[in-house]
């Protein structure tokens, strides 16, 4: 029984592979908006019923595919720290990885940084993931002991509060100046992944090496490191 029950979850697991694999191909086609189980379900030579036994609604199947996607892109930050030395050193290691991933995985990239989905609103089970690349950026600055800039603007006590929050959430002892200053490079430097990977740089600073290596050392003075 052992044996047989084996193979049956090896077998249901390829098969959600194939799935999920036939899903991330028609994203780059139409887009998470035209995603259809209809058509994965085509394309792989099953009928219907029985993809739903596998994924009940697209929208489940999105939320897998964006669980996979903020956990690769996640752990290719945190696979990119390593762990020890300069802490300038790491932080470019961190976002080069992340950016060289985003590179990489333009669709997937777009389904969770990019435009909503129209109808669709991600489940809590997507959080966890999602604040993997921040979790790893944080780490790097913390365990520097960052500086205070010389300068700081004031800070309502809204503002305070949320940071507060997010601090708790992400498990780090960090004062609320801290981590607004880490929301400002986790923006800035998501921004200029999706400004080139949207074509937006085209004409400017095209390509974007150079300025993306400039601006995370610019980011890295701000954070205080």
């Amino acid at each position: 029984m052992t044996a047989t029950k084996t193979a049956r979850e090896r077998a249901r697991a390829e098969l959600t592979r194939e799935i999920k694999d036939e899903a991330r191909r028609q994203l780059a086609e139409v887009g998470a908006h035209g995603l259809s189980l209809r058509a994965v379900a085509r394309e792989l030579g099953m009928v219907s019923s029985a993809l739903y036994r596998y994924f009940p609604s697209r929208d489940r199947l999105l939320t897998e595919l964006i669980i996979d996607a903020y956990d690769a892109v996640g752990e290719a930050a945190e696979k990119a720290d390593p762990g020890t030395g300069d802490p300038r050193t790491r932080w470019h290691a961190v976002w080069q990885a992340t950016r060289a991933w985003a590179k990489a995985h333009p669709h997937e990239y777009a389904l969770i940084y990019g435009s909503p989905i129209p109808g669709y609103q991600a489940p809590q089970d997507t959080i966890v993931p999602a604040a993997r690349v921040a979790q790893a950026m944080a780490k790097v600055l913390l365990e520097a002991d960052p500086h205070e800039p010389a300068v700081t603007a004031p800070m309502s006590a809204e503002l305070r509060g949320q940071a507060e929050a997010l601090a708790r959430a992400l498990g780090a002892h960090a004062p609320a100046e801290v981590v607004t200053r880490l929301i400002g490079a986790w923006t800035q430097l998501f921004g200029a992944i999706s400004f080139e990977l949207f074509g937006q740089y085209v004409g400017s600073v095209d390509p974007s090496d150079a300025y993306f290596e400039h601006l995370t050392g610019q980011m890295a003075d701000f954070v205080g490191l």
